[in-house]
């Protein structure tokens, strides 16, 4: 019997030493930076949010990269996770709705721009956000850094929470997020001097949102001694070239809030924690 358990001591002990180590889960929000065992632990740890941050592929004139909207939103998911608390972000959605191909029309008339059908662009969705019903998020919240597809975030969380009724699981389409930027962002540069610099694509507010959150992005040096760009050079109103990180911070803050709100504040009555 004393060799039984002592051949059992021994045993234990090499399964110990050569047993693959569990690592320690690092500080990230991010689901791509996860690996499965560290995302199952985050859920059944009360981690039941997971936010889709929807970009797109775009021309922004010839002084913001076109992978402005995926860089913002990403970058501003990850603060909304962060602020809101037991929520994880999903890899950012890059190709969405930008125009017609046959004839070009919208961003697709410039090169650097990808489109996809809005069909195309809702099953995206559709097929993502269950895969994460599946795995044991209770709540898919949708965020969209572009104004041309917001009305159908809108139909996929519609669609999806008509669908999952009784499976303890909903969409939540985030509207604010969106709206700050041409509504309450746009207001406060108007009330603070800037009121002509503000255009509606890749103008002052686009810019300064830009340098505040990846500047890499942004041709400072060539926007600052160029004329005032046209629409046909793809920025369509308002002057970018007094545009500032510490203009665009002001805009990044009111999204963020607006999100977390929105968050706290789940009209379907249902708020993980």
């Amino acid at each position: 019997m004393r060799m039984v358990s002592g051949f059992l001591s021994g045993l234990s002990l090499v399964l110990a030493l050569y047993a693959p180590a569990r690592a320690a889960t690092p500080d990230t929000v991010d689901f791509a930076a996860l690996t499965w065992t560290e995302i199952h632990d985050a859920i059944h740890g009360g981690d039941t949010t997971i936010i889709i941050p929807v970009g797109g592929t775009e021309q922004s004139g010839p002084y913001i990269a076109v992978g402005k909207h995926d860089a913002r939103a990403m970058i501003l998911a990850r603060r909304i996770a962060r602020d809101a608390g037991h929520a994880i972000v999903a890899p950012v959605v890059a190709y969405v709705p930008e125009g017609g191909t046959s004839p070009r029309t919208s961003h697709m008339r410039f090169p650097g721009t990808i489109s996809i059908t809005p069909a195309t662009f809702r099953a995206l969705l559709s097929d993502a956000a269950e895969s994460f019903r599946v795995q044991g998020f209770r709540r898919v919240v949708l965020i969209g850094d572009h104004g041309g597809y917001q009305k159908d975030l809108r139909a996929v969380a519609d669609t999806l929470n008509h669908r999952w009724q009784g499976q303890g699981a909903h969409v939540l389409y985030v509207a604010d997020y969106y709206d700050v930027v041409p509504g309450a962002y746009s207001t406060w540069l108007r009330q603070h001097g800037h009121a002509a610099e503000v255009g509606m694509h890749a103008d002052l507010s686009d810019t300064s949102l830009m340098l505040a959150l990846d500047p890499a992005l942004v041709r400072t040096q060539a926007l600052r001694a160029a004329p005032l760009p046209t629409p046909a050079q793809g920025v369509y109103g308002g002057d970018p070239r007094q545009a500032s990180a510490a203009l665009g911070q002001v805009g990044a803050n009111m999204q963020v809030a607006a999100a977390v709100a929105a968050m706290q504040h789940d009209p379907t009555g249902q708020n993980p924690h």
